[in-house]
């Protein structure tokens, strides 16, 4: 694995890792006493995401004018891309931000870990080389065991908490992501990561301008300068690097080891929502986070040992020979 491949995790990291924060500042959470000026708006969930896109799709824009690839014209590749338009971009990004609304970006951080616990339930019935072992199933269920503490925070003696609606909308982005990653390891391997990128967002973002004034009319533009630099980042960043970065990790080190970068969501998200956002943990957070990383790390434990494991050099002259007599 080469340092500038490692280099690629560590930023793609923090970028994904810091987006739940952004989400909150694009909807009007103070971001270190930096509130929303008196008189001043900030977005809505939808238009949050649709705006969100639009700078992702300029930012590669940019980049397919200066690669210049080939892109797919075949209905069944271009099938596929909308299917990973919807199920791994639109629907996720308006979950998560639609749930932001009500629950804090670091808890956000953490269910949206457990998305490697759903890909590995899918993979087992979608991919003949991905069944599920008996140390899978221990990791599902620390997993899982974790996710109920952290939604037992809201869940009221007489019904459903209000915050446990946001909670579901998080955990249903996690599966629509699962959905994805394992449509995708099937049927769209191969592709260059600036035509992955591009054809995801361009769907995703047609997508969301269809939905948006559907969902959210009169469509009303932000007048929030803190808004405005959130979603530029949010798409920028966010979307348009992270996502070339991303399938760059999957063409390089397969789905995997890229996938390890889930790992580091729940840290960046949970330090940065305490620090910069005033967000208060307690003991269910930090142990339901706990139980979920340990269950993610059950899980994979196996192919990621493997995956990570130091080639054997290979035989110099004359030792081939030795190695088959030994």
């Amino acid at each position: 694995m080469k340092l500038k491949d490692w280099g690629a995790f560590a930023l793609l990291g923090v970028i994904w890792g810091s987006s739940f924060l952004w989400i909150k500042v694009g909807q009007g959470e103070p971001l270190l006493g930096l509130a929303v000026p008196a008189g001043a708006t900030a977005f809505s969930p939808f238009l949050l995401v649709a705006f969100r896109l639009l700078f992702g799709l300029l930012g590669m824009v940019v980049v397919l004018a200066w690669q210049r690839p080939a892109l797919p014209r075949d209905p069944r590749t271009l099938l596929a891309f909308l299917f990973m338009g919807v199920f791994n971009t639109a629907l996720p990004f308006v979950l998560i931000t639609w749930g932001e609304t009500l629950i804090d970006s670091s808890l956000a951080s953490i269910l949206n870990a457990t998305v490697p616990l759903f890909t590995i339930l899918f993979a087992h019935f979608w991919l003949h080389d991905e069944k599920i072992t008996a140390s899978r199933l221990v990791g599902l269920a620390v997993g899982f065991g974790g996710v109920v503490i952290l939604v037992s925070r809201d869940l009221a003696p007489g019904g459903l908490g209000g915050n446990i609606w946001g909670q579901a909308a998080v955990i249903a982005a996690a599966v629509s992501y699962a959905v994805a990653l394992t449509f995708s390891r099937r049927y769209l391997r191969n592709q260059k990561p600036a035509v992955q990128s591009f054809m995801v967002l361009l769907f995703a973002d047609a997508l969301l301008w269809v939905a948006t004034p559907v969902a959210q009319w009169p469509l009303t533009l932000p007048t929030s300068p803190l808004a405005w630099f959130a979603v530029a980042w949010l798409g920028l960043l966010g979307s348009c690097v992270a996502y070339l970065l991303f399938f760059h990790l999957n063409n390089a080190w397969g789905p995997t080891r890229a996938s390890l970068v889930t790992y580091t969501f729940p840290v960046i998200g949970l330090l940065l929502g305490v620090a910069l956002l005033g967000e208060r943990p307690d003991w269910r957070l930090l142990a339901g986070s706990a139980l979920v990383i340990s269950g993610i790390v059950a899980v994979n434990a196996r192919s990621l040992w493997q995956s990570l494991r130091p080639a054997p050099a290979p035989l110099g002259p004359g030792e081939h020979g030795a190695a088959v007599r030994n």
